[in-house]
């Protein structure tokens, strides 16, 4: 089996490859990737991928993510780092003091790159926005709006859950781009290589 490295410093997504990918030889390479200033998450998933590839000459994946709050018009988009370091988020939650519309998803895309070819795989994870700060620090989260994200169909921030009740309410409003890779990548070892896409 091919080896897949993962080019990331976040310890939060090496975490949740290791725990989603069962079926692919990962390698992890620790290494803080240019972001290029773009509000789509495509592109830049695409540009780190790319990156990530010359680095270090085997099949890679990068995986970026944006997150969309419906009452700020999609507010922070693709730009959450440079969102957490200016206002952070007790500045997202002051933004959203008696809005009654909490509503809110992180959008992720995960791509893959062999040197020939590129994929790329969306998800998406539907929730609300807690009304202040809740949860224990852990090393499997992303980022710090893990303490403010209520996951659709639960009542507790991603913080606060354990490690079941993550991997359980992935099945509510929710599709996993690591998952839909996996599922690609698993179809793709059993074709024929005749019938492999190039």
């Amino acid at each position: 089996m091919e080896k897949i490295v993962f080019v990331t410093h976040n310890k939060g997504k090496i975490a949740s490859a290791k725990q989603k990918l069962t079926n692919v030889d990962l390698e992890i390479f620790e290494h803080d990737l240019e972001e290029p200033r773009s509000d789509d998450i495509t592109y830049i998933s695409k540009c780190k991928v790319l990156e990530a590839y010359d680095l270090v000459q085997k099949p890679c994946i990068s995986l970026d993510c944006g997150f969309w709050i419906d009452e700020l018009d999609g507010f922070p988009r693709a730009f959450v780092n440079f969102a957490l370091e200016t206002v952070g988020i007790e500045g997202i939650l002051n933004m959203m003091k008696e809005k009654e519309n909490r509503a809110c998803q992180f959008t992720e895309c995960l791509s893959y790159y062999d040197g020939e070819s590129l994929h790329q795989f969306m998800g998406y994870h539907k929730g609300i926005l807690a009304e202040k700060i809740i949860g224990e620090e852990s090393n499997k989260k992303w980022s710090d709006l893990w303490y403010i994200f209520i996951p659709a169909g639960y009542t507790k921030t991603l913080a606060e859950m354990t490690e079941e009740e993550r991997k359980n309410r992935q099945k509510i409003s929710s599709v996993d781009a690591f998952l839909e890779f996996a599922n690609w990548y698993k179809s793709r070892k059993r074709a024929p290589i005749l019938q492999r896409k190039h």
